[in-house]
């Protein structure tokens, strides 16, 4: 199975070239590209940089969790969303 790269995902997501990324964080662009392509992997200094960046945690930047939570608002979102998608299911089952 092929690991998703996060980092050229939420580049395409706001349509920024590797270059506007690039200049936006000090990486250099072709150290980017490598990133993207899975030819290298981003140091802890540059993991930091494109999290900042993209408004995102470093493990969901990774791949480590499927979700975004970085403050106590986000996990009542997500609790939130949860519940309601709970309530739907138990519609169904009445």
């Amino acid at each position: 199975m092929e690991k998703k790269n996060r980092i050229r995902d939420l580049r395409e997501d706001i349509d920024l070239r590797q270059i506007d990324v690039a200049n936006a964080t000090g990486i250099d662009q072709k150290t980017l590209s490598n990133y993207e392509t899975g030819k290298t992997n981003p140091d802890s200094d540059s993991i930091i940089k494109l999290a900042t960046f993209f408004g995102v945690t470093t493990d969901y930047l990774l791949g480590c969790s499927s979700l975004n939570i970085k403050t106590s608002k986000d996990v009542l979102e997500v609790l939130q969303r949860i519940e309601a998608e709970v309530g739907e299911i138990k519609k169904t089952l009445k």
